[in-house]
C-alpha cells in the first residue's frame, strides 16, 4: 500500500453472512473522481474485489463512500487462509506464507492467523490453490469465487 495515506479514503463495503446479518469492513482505495477508486489493500471479508481494482462508490450519510460495483478489474485474484497455528518466526504458518510468496503471491495480515493472500494476474492461480490444498490450510476463494469459478466450467 501507498505509504501517503493522506491521499487515501475509506470504502465502505457492505458484508452480508450466511445468516443473512450485514457487517461492515473498510478498505483502503486512491480516489480517481467521478466515484470511481483504486483499491490499496486486499479485503479480509468482502468478495468479488481484489488488490487494485477500481471500483464506483458513492457518498452515504456517514460520509464514506459505499461500494457500489467493480468497474474494472486489475487482474489481481484474492484467497483466504486461516492458519493454524498463528503465524510466528520459524512455525509452520510463517515457512507456509514464505512458500506462498516464493511461488509469487503476497499477503495482508488481519491477524497472525488471518491472511488475505493476493495473486497477481501472472501467478498461476491453480498452482497457488492446490499448494493451500496439498498443505491442508484452510482456505476460501474471495475473487474469483468459488461460485464464479464453478459456473465458468
Amino acid at each position: 500500500m501507498p505509504g501517503d495515506y493522506d491521499d487515501l479514503v475509506k470504502i465502505e463495503f457492505r458484508v452480508t453472512d450466511e445468516t443473512g446479518e450485514t457487517d461492515v469492513e473498510t478498505l483502503w482505495a486512491t480516489p480517481l473522481g467521478n466515484d470511481l477508486y483504486r483499491l490499496e489493500n486486499s479485503p479480509w471479508f468482502a468478495y468479488g474485489v481484489s488488490f487494485l481494482d477500481t471500483v464506483r462508490a458513492r457518498s452515504a450519510a456517514n460520509n464514506l463512500p459505499v461500494f457500489e460495483a467493480v468497474v474494472k478489474k486489475s487482474g489481481n485474484r484474492t484467497v483466504r487462509v486461516i492458519l493454524d497455528p498463528p503465524a510466528e518466526a520459524g512455525n509452520s504458518s510463517a515457512e507456509m506464507l514464505d512458500e506462498l510468496v516464493a511461488l509469487g503471491a503476497s499477503y495482508e495480515g488481519l491477524n497472525p492467523k488471518y491472511m488475505a493472500v493476493n495473486i497477481e494476474a501472472h501467478v498461476d492461480f491453480v498452482r497457488i490453490c492446490r499448494f493451500l490444498t496439498e498443505r491442508k490450510v484452510q482456505w476460501e476463494h474471495a475473487d474469483p469465487t468459488y461460485a464464479q469459478i464453478n459456473s465458468d466450467a
